[in-house]
């Protein structure tokens, strides 16, 4: 199914009052808090013309393990958060509430 399919799919449902199960949507939103820090890596690396490989370099970790959290494909330690942060040359932010989760990454200085 393409993806403008589901997402009208999807919309139709909650349309009709359907609603998911407690579990699923606990995984939507571990996977939304996955994703937007791997966006903020991503941008941030991006915005400081990094490859992967300076990040990893910068970070002590591997070019692999970058890899791995800018495809949301990892679950990172409050260290190795530490490790991004300072790689990247930023403030990691992480506003986790109730029904919401937000990951920012606040720059130093200028890129």
């Amino acid at each position: 199914m393409e993806h403008s399919r589901w997402k009208l799919t999807r919309e139709r449902k909650l349309i009709e009052g359907f609603t998911e199960s407690a579990e699923i949507e606990e995984e939507r939103q571990e996977h939304r808090l996955s994703m937007a820090l791997a966006k903020v890596v991503y941008d941030r690396r991006v915005e400081l013309g990094l490859s992967q490989t300076e990040l990893a370099a910068r970070t002590g970790l591997t070019q692999g393990k970058i890899s791995r959290i800018e495809g949301s494909d990892s679950v990172p330690t409050l260290p190795l958060l530490a490790k991004l942060a300072k790689g990247l040359d930023a403030s990691l932010n992480i506003a986790i509430d109730v029904d919401d989760a937000r990951v920012t990454l606040s720059a130093h200085r200028a890129a």
